[in-house]
């Protein structure tokens, strides 16, 4: 299915070549553009694609310069295809008579502009309200800003002539953040950003503090170190805790295991069944295999077949004392004498 071609920034807001060639009297022929002495400058120069890019300005405090900048510069720079960008800042002076004091200086503020990625050019020191000779000093052919009517300097809307000369790009605000909602944050929360930087080693005279309270947010600050630091303590406590639980259950449990362990190779070592009690038998089954059986009461100490296995060598004071039936008591001293 064939899709038809999305339109650009310009467009949408009714800025085609065709239809600005028509409103401002030009024509197409066949040998190009014919411009007629009554086409405006700014229009003719802008829809000359093959002249230059065309001329967008933008203009603002830009102070804490911040994402809504970013997007409304962005949004100005994708009005045309090819589009150059100029951002116009104005100075402290013209900023804080009309408008109010700023957080960053105009220095600040030239440089934060000077490094976004949408802005080509940057005007220092910008009016407030822009006139015919500024326009044509920059060559300018459109102004990009916020269709809201902008109430300053005695006008009800600083725009409203370069809307009736139709050139005019309106940008669309990024709700939720502006600089007016970054100071309201820093006012509620006063107290906070001045202890934070008394930390960070400002003093009180350059945070516009009085003795009193710099003491009473010092001493605030040294209470949130101790409220901290016994957080951090319990909070080690109880991780201390835990581990000791869990390796107590760790210790009773392996415990346990070992002990059922020792129990039972106790049980089959030392147990009616165990094998000390078969490694004793077969010890005393050993032994009395290996020792010879004692001979029996009033059994002759010889027998005939032992005398007979005796060598004939063998000295008769031996077969003496192995044979209590071939000897015979000596005589008695007695005896010889009457002999």
């Amino acid at each position: 299915m064939l899709r038809s071609p999305q339109k650009s920034s310009a467009e949408s807001h009714g800025f085609t070549r065709k239809t600005l060639l028509e409103k401002d009297g030009w024509k197409e022929t066949e040998q190009g553009r014919q411009q007629p002495a009554t086409c405006p400058p700014a229009t003719k120069r802008a829809l000359t694609k093959a002249y230059r890019p065309v001329r967008v300005y933008a203009d603002g405090i830009f102070d804490l310069f911040h994402s809504g900048h970013a997007r409304a510069l962005m949004q100005a720079k994708n009005v045309f295809p090819n589009t150059h960008l100029i951002v116009g800042v104005c100075s402290d002076e013209l900023t804080h008579k009309f408008k109010g004091y700023t957080v960053m200086t105009e220095d600040e503020r030239y440089e934060a502009l000077r490094h976004c990625r949408y802005v080509d050019e940057v005007v220092r020191d910008a009016p407030w309200t822009l006139s015919t000779e500024f326009l044509k000093k920059h060559k300018i052919d459109f102004v990009a800003h916020d269709d809201i009517p902008y109430t300053s300097a005695g006008s009800e809307d600083v725009y409203k002539h370069i809307k009736e000369a139709g050139m005019f790009v309106a940008t669309q605000r990024t709700e939720g953040i502006s600089t007016s909602d970054l100071i309201t944050r820093i006012v509620r929360d006063y107290d906070i950003y001045v202890r934070r930087n008394l930390q960070r080693g400002y003093t009180a005279r350059e945070l516009n503090v009085g003795f009193i309270n710099e003491k009473k947010y010092r001493l605030q600050n040294q209470v949130d170190k101790m409220k901290e630091t016994v957080r951090t303590v319990e909070e080690k406590s109880k991780h201390f805790v835990y581990r000791v639980e869990e390796k107590s259950q760790d210790l009773i449990h392996k415990w346990e295991e070992k002990s059922r362990e020792f129990i039972s190779n106790f049980l089959e070592l030392f147990g009616p069944d165990g094998a000390w009690h078969a490694i004793q038998e077969r010890s005393g089954r050993m032994l009395q295999a290996l020792s010879p059986y004692p001979s029996p009461r009033g059994s002759p100490s010889s027998s005939p077949t032992r005398l007979r296995s005796r060598s004939p060598d063998s000295s008769p004071v031996a077969s003496a004392s192995t044979s209590p039936s071939s000897t015979s008591p000596p005589a008695s001293p007695s005896f010889r004498r009457h002999t």
